[in-house]
């Protein structure tokens, strides 16, 4: 499934490429953010129409729709799928119900715009990132209780904007994507900066984690996407090139496909097993867990 800001919601087919059935959507506004529930049974999608929309997937119908004050900039799931949390150009968070579609809390996050977020495993925290009022600062990454809203700590390091967040399975690390073209992981029991990923020569723009854990993704507006070894912090093969600006990235669920979209309205899909195979790290491979 892939949004963009044309306006359009589409469904394709990960093995021939070919787009299924009509557009969900063909909204007037772009669509910024979207995010599968941990069930695979609904979605939730952002747009530059300040919506926040859940939709059924078997019926590919809306079920409810929330607003924000602007532009709606990232959207996310908690691990139960109980509840979505949404981002804003507004510099607020908001965590939704799913059941109701009410809101159960809002977070002034003291950031101009919310670029990015994600929960923690055991739903307990929010991680946000986002750019700030000034350039006089490091607080570009912050976490917040999910539960009552309050603000936990800055993680800092980063010197421009937040831009995309991953947290691992087992919630003791989190990894953050910047403006300032780096990669930094974090121990979240002690908030402390664990490493520095480098190679990337512009915004990193988007991560996702392979379904076992071990591989990181990170797409870039150097005009490729990289693979990760997290084990060791060091990249796997060589860069995959694209045309123009990679926005956004994902493994597939068996974690040997890899999807980017790209600007210029292109999406694609690239099979990773060989390249792994190939620098000698058929062990990321295995044990992958599908779901």
């Amino acid at each position: 499934m892939t949004c963009s800001h044309d306006g359009s919601l589409r469904v394709w087919n990960s093995q021939s490429g070919k787009q299924i059935g009509n557009n969900w959507w063909n909204g007037e506004g772009g669509v910024n953010a979207i995010a599968l529930s941990p069930d695979g049974t609904k979605v939730v999608v952002g747009t530059e129409d300040s919506e926040v929309l859940l939709w059924n997937i078997d019926t590919e119908k809306i079920i409810w729709t929330g607003q924000h004050a602007g532009d709606i900039e990232c959207v996310c799931w908690n691990q139960d799928g109980g509840r979505v949390v949404s981002g804003s150009s507004d510099g607020t968070a908001r965590v939704w119900d799913v059941e109701s579609g009410k809101t159960v809390l809002e977070i002034k996050t003291g950031l101009r715009g919310v670029q990015a977020m994600t929960c923690s495993p055991d739903t307990s925290m929010i991680a946000m990132g986002g750019y700030s009022y000034t350039t006089n600062t490091d607080e570009f990454l912050n976490i917040w209780d999910a539960n009552t809203g309050k603000f936990i700590t800055h993680l800092k390091g980063h010197t421009r904007d937040v831009d995309c967040l991953a947290w691992t399975a087992d919630g003791k690390t989190l990894i953050s994507g910047s403006i300032d073209s780096l990669i930094r992981t974090w121990n979240t029991t002690t908030l402390q900066q664990i490493n520095v990923l480098t190679g990337h020569s512009s915004i990193v723009h988007g991560i996702a984690l392979s379904p076992n854990g071990r591989i990181l993704a990170s797409v870039s507006w150097d005009e490729t996407a990289r693979l990760w070894d997290l084990e060791n912090s060091q990249p796997i093969g060589t860069p995959l090139q694209h045309p123009g600006n990679v926005d956004c990235v994902s493994f597939s669920t068996d974690g040997k496909l890899l999807a980017t979209g790209c600007s210029g309205g292109d999406a694609y899909s690239w099979d990773i097993a060989p390249i792994v195979r190939e620098a000698g790290l058929d062990e990321l491979l295995l044990n992958t867990n599908v779901s």
